[in-house]
């Protein structure tokens, strides 16, 4: 790639570069001075999206889940995202693990290891029939398989067919809504409105990741070293360190970006397949997990359209719809990403493929690192329920379930590195989306300034750090993904749009350039 060193300043939008610096610094200020009086403004907003109007993020999930399978079987899966009879750029197993990567961060292994004990104490489990623990391991998968990665799926053919079909130099959301707002709209207000919605989405995602899986890295390592410090600062150097890996990455461009994928899958492979030989549960982690996809593929309507309307149990709400909104704020760097490298894919193989690399991987760490621990608990062999619900530290849980393991340094130490490498690997895709977002264009082969892209490394750690320093709970910090997905879905909704009436020119042949 060529780096731009030395083009003018002219190329640089500095409105979508430094409003989002300022308004993420003005968050970050609030939440340090007055964090009580944030987190109840946060509250009551979250209140309005998440529950008011929960109902929106559950027909985005079944909608777009729906438009994927289209999309995959019409003839519009016959595209290739390039020229007619090129090649894929990377092969299947490189392709798919920067997609994996970039697409999940660390917070995949502390959900993995910890989100069945809270689906444990909800009433809801009680509320479907059977014991508690037989819904315990179905629910995380069904929140992390196919309507999650239908949203990153979509939108990748959207933004590979921009980029490689119709060769467009403006790498932006607004640009992908060209075909259905025109070149004049989508270049003006109204696309500029677009990109910062989507901006300051992919800054609140960024928030919400590290918020939630870095003071388990802190845990982990004030458990293997004895560091006396507190685990806020802890967690507040590992943003700073993952900061610098990643960003190192990204200065280096894919050929950083692909190595530090396959080595975070190596790891994460690894990981998974020392629980399950040497953890003593590899019978119950494997008969529990088909019986768990099971169960999950056949109530999979009943659990997309719950919304729970007499709020017995507020499960939706707390739980599909955070989640929904979650992976919406992540649609504005990871679909990006992997429609950039699904170069020389068909649409029908980039969506496929996804959902057999992608949501094949995720099943599989839910899985083994799920029922390892629910494994435990069924046989009367610990109480991390009982745990759990006397500390309230889902931390020191996870930290704890990993004790229980046979060498339980190396699994930790193994632990560790596996959410660095997965930090690393997905910051440094979004650095480099955000950094191409500062660009009123960018030429096939061409890559962000250093010192755009610097900034942009730098900012995506601000948020995060004011989060942790701020000691915002769960609750907030799940409320800034459900704001900022609101207004995405809207614009996700227009994408779509755009991309089946871009894609319909292109197979009857009928595209004449003009989408004025």
């Amino acid at each position: 790639m060529r780096d731009i060193q030395h083009e003018g300043r002219g190329r640089i939008d500095w409105m979508l570069t430094l409003v989002p610096f300022f308004l993420i610094t003005a968050l970050v200020v609030y939440l340090f001075v007055a964090p009580e009086g944030a987190g109840n403004v946060i509250s009551q907003v979250r209140f309005f999206f998440g529950d008011t109007l929960g109902s929106y993020y559950l027909i985005m999930g079944v909608g777009i889940f729906l438009a994927s399978l289209y999309i995959a079987f019409s003839r519009y899966g016959n595209i290739v995202l390039g020229n007619p009879h090129e090649k894929p750029r990377y092969s299947f197993f490189t392709w798919g693990s920067m997609m994996f990567t970039c697409g999940l961060a660390a917070d995949i292994l502390f959900y993995s290891f910890a989100e069945w004990v809270m689906y444990a104490q909800n009433p809801h489990m009680a509320e479907m029939g059977g014991s508690i623990l037989e819904w315990a391991g179905v629910f995380p998968l069904f929140h992390w398989s196919f309507i999650p990665w239908a949203f990153y799926l979509v939108l990748a053919v959207a933004f590979g067919f921009m980029l490689h079909v119709r060769r467009r130099e403006r790498q932006r959301y607004s640009e992908a809504c060209l075909p259905v707002l025109g070149e004049k709209r989508a270049h003006g207000l109204p696309g500029r409105i677009i990109d910062m919605f989507a901006l300051f989405a992919l800054l609140a995602g960024t928030a919400t990741t590290f918020s939630v899986a870095t003071p388990l890295l802190a845990g982990i390592i004030v458990r293997l070293f004895g560091i006396t410090l507190s685990r806020t600062m802890v967690t507040i150097l590992i943003l700073l360190l993952t900061c610098a890996v990643y960003t190192y990455a990204v200065l280096h461009g894919f050929r950083g970006i692909s190595f530090l994928a396959k080595l975070c899958i190596y790891l994460f492979f690894g990981l998974l397949i020392l629980v399950l030989l040497i953890g003593g549960q590899g019978r119950f982690i494997i008969e529990y997990g088909i019986q768990s996809m099971g169960k999950m593929v056949q109530n999979f309507v009943e659990m997309s359209t719950f919304a729970d309307p007499m709020r017995t149990s507020s499960f939706p709400q707390d739980w599909t719809i955070y989640y929904w909104a979650y992976w919406m704020v992540w649609c504005i760097a990871a679909p990006f990403f992997i429609g950039n490298i699904s170069r020389g894919r068909t649409v029908r193989q980039t969506i496929l493929g996804g959902y057999v690399f992608g949501v094949g991987s995720t099943l599989v760490s839910f899985i083994v690192l799920g029922n390892y621990g629910l494994g435990l608990q069924a046989a009367g062999k610990a109480d991390f329920m009982a745990s759990y619900a006397q500390s309230g530290d889902l931390y020191a849980l996870i930290v704890e379930i990993i004790d229980s393991m046979p060498m339980p340094t190396v699994m930790l130490v193994l632990t560790c590195l596996c959410m660095i490498a997965f930090y690393a690997t997905s910051f440094d895709s979004i650095a480099y989306t955000a950094a191409c977002y500062s660009y009123h264009n960018l030429k096939e082969g061409e890559k962000p300034h250093a010192w755009i892209t610097l900034l942009w490394c730098l900012l995506l750690i601000a948020l995060p750090i004011a989060l942790v320093f701020s000691e915002s709970s769960m609750n907030q910090i799940q409320s800034i993904s459900i704001i900022s997905a609101f207004p995405i879905g809207l614009i996700m909704i227009l994408m779509i749009w755009s991309f089946l009436k871009d894609a319909r020119k292109e197979a009857r042949g009928e595209y004449d350039g003009d989408l004025k």
